[in-house]
């Protein structure tokens, strides 16, 4: 029966992962619920789109301000127990919400700090929970566990705001916090139940917190293939990914449609999404992937010159979700790469640097797009994003060999 879903049964097959995976899969899907009903509280508390999109600032800077440093104490005092503090104060956090919600106390001032809270908090989860994996599932089954864990990501950014819209007509915004609350406590259950022995590093009370963090960074700086993987990341974070941020005035200003067609491509890249982490996670192995991730450039650049040149809005749909695809699946490959070849004693510190370059590095290339697009139009400023994209790949591919040779070797494997 395993070997039907090929490298998934394989991962799901550890007890461990298999409960982490059925914990994270509910708490995931909680976040999205709640992101979406703090969305519609913040519109109608306000009516105001420029508070909308304070809100979602809140919710990401501390990702780039407090993610580094987390990674640092994780691998001080390991993932597990920075885990279950921080589930616990997203679900008291969210709990919180929910009640000032629902006894009619809620105010836009209140959502803000909120916010922030636990935006802070799930920054300090991040760097434990992506550096965890490799705890649970041996090397082989590696690739297939964080393929299957980015398929579960992007399905709950579906199922999440599928389930909150209904439940916010029956149960209220407030309810809906209250489910959410209830899926991170699930998630702290099973963490508290998980048998996972864990070796750390020095957990002293005093130690050197911006000295870690150096330490991640001239490693990666020192590893040519880790340094090349996120290369590549930052580099598509400020070509291609920011296209998604800018979506809204493209699908206005090149396909003249409004929330129908925005939705039909924001619903296509997550199809392609989705399909690139159930590749993965059925492929399972590590071999090659490197090449895979060098190759996910060229077919991104490609996507997004035929995306901004077509006038069919379903035809860009099938690129885009082509470029889905390769973006999710190029970032799985990448992060696999990443956790087979660090050494343990500096996994959550890099894998922290993975996190600020994949999620924050996207956030000023939309900034520096949207401006350059204001002036040369939305089109040509896309376009030539793919451009330099093709060109970076041009740079990659002659170095895909020595990476993948330092990469993807049974001896790059370190304690």
């Amino acid at each position: 029966m395993i070997s039907m879903f090929g490298g998934m049964g394989q991962a799901l097959s550890h007890r461990n992962y298999r409960l982490f995976w059925i914990g994270q899969s509910t708490a995931t899907t909680g976040r999205w619920m709640q992101r979406m009903a703090a969305g519609w509280l913040t519109w109608e508390l306000t009516h105001s789109t420029a508070w909308l999109g304070v809100v979602a600032f809140l919710d990401t800077v501390p990702l780039i301000l407090i993610t580094p440093i987390a990674g640092a104490v994780a691998d001080r005092v390991g993932y597990f127990r920075v885990m279950r503090t921080s589930v616990l104060g997203s679900a008291a956090v969210t709990a919180a919400y929910a009640a000032l919600t629902i006894g009619g106390l809620i105010t836009i001032e209140w959502v803000l700090v909120l916010t922030l809270l636990y935006g802070a908090i799930e920054s300090v989860t991040y760097p434990a929970r992506m550096s965890a994996v490799n705890s649970l599932v041996p090397r082989r089954d590696l690739s297939s566990a964080i393929a299957l864990g980015s398929t579960t990501f992007n399905g709950a950014r579906i199922l999440g705001p599928a389930i909150a819209g209904p439940l916010i007509l029956v149960i209220g915004i407030g309810g809906v916090l209250a489910a959410a609350s209830a899926t991170y406590f699930l998630l702290a259950a099973i963490l508290f139940v998980l048998k996972v022995e864990e070796s750390v590093g020095n957990r002293g009370v005093a130690f050197d917190v911006l000295g870690d963090v150096k330490d991640a960074v001239r490693y990666v700086v020192k590893d040519p293939g880790i340094w090349f993987l996120l290369v590549i990341l930052g580099a598509t974070g400020l070509f291609i990914r920011p296209y998604i941020e800018l979506l809204p005035g493209f699908a206005a200003l090149a396909f003249h449609r409004g929330p129908d067609g925005l939705a039909l491509i924001l619903s296509m890249i997550g199809v392609g999404a989705m399909l690139g982490s159930l590749w993965l996670a059925w492929r399972g192995r590590i071999e090659g992937l490197t090449a895979f991730v060098t190759l996910t450039i060229a077919v991104m650049g490609a996507a997004q010159l035929v995306f901004t040149s077509v006038d069919s809005i379903w035809v860009a749909g099938v690129f885009m979700a082509i470029s889905g695809f390769c973006m999710n699946g190029g970032s799985s490959a990448s992060q696999t790469l990443i956790q087979s070849t660090v050494e343990h004693r500096l996994r959550a510190r890099v894998m922290s640097l993975f996190v600020v370059i994949s999620w924050g590095v996207p956030a000023f290339g939309a900034v520096a797009m949207g401006w350059i697009a204001s002036v040369v139009g939305i089109r040509a400023t896309l376009a030539g994003g793919g451009v330099l994209a093709l060109g970076l790949w041009l740079w990659a591919r002659r170095r895909t060999k020595a990476a993948a040779q330092e990469l993807e070797s049974a001896e790059a494997a370190r304690p």
